[in-house]
C-alpha cells in the first residue's frame, strides 16, 4: 500500500507543485493551513507530514504542537522559505525529523522522505 502525505502550506502553488513531485510515488493529501491539518490527521491515516512554517492563523509550529501528545508517531517535516534559524531550531526541539528550506529540489525532497520511510 502506498505512504500517505500530508501537505501543509497556505499557498496553493506550493501545495500544487510538492503533489506533482510526491504523487507519483506516494498518496498526497493536501490541507492550506494548520486547522485543516489536525482535521484531516484526525480523519486520515497518515504516514509523514510535510508543513510549512509560515502560514497565517495558526502557523507550523503551533500546528505542530497541536499534534504533540496525539500524533507523536507521524514524522514531520518542516518546509519553510523563512532564514530564521530559530524557527527551524523551535521546530527541531520540538521534534520534527527534519526541514527543507524553499525553494527546494523534487530530488532533495524525496530523498528526504526516502530516509524517514526507511527508518520505519
Amino acid at each position: 500500500m502506498q505512504k500517505r502525505i500530508l501537505v501543509v502550506d497556505d499557498d496553493a502553488m506550493n501545495l500544487r507543485r510538492t503533489k506533482i513531485i510526491l504523487e507519483k510515488q506516494y498518496d498526497v493529501i493536501l490541507a492550506e493551513s494548520g486547522e485543516k491539518a489536525l482535521q484531516k490527521l484526525e480523519n486520515e491515516s497518515i504516514d509523514l507530514v510535510l508543513l510549512d512554517i509560515e502560514m497565517p492563523g495558526m502557523n507550523g509550529i503551533e500546528t505542530f504542537e497541536q499534534m504533540k501528545g496525539k500524533y507523536d508517531e507521524i514524522p514531520v517535516i518542516f518546509l519553510t522559505a523563512s532564514g530564521y534559524e530559530d524557527d527551524v531550531m523551535s521546530a527541531i526541539r520540538l521534534g520534527a525529523v527534519n526541514y527543507l528550506k524553499k525553494p527546494f529540489l523534487p530530488q532533495d525532497l524525496l530523498e528526504r522522505i526516502e530516509k524517514e520511510f526507511e527508518k520505519k
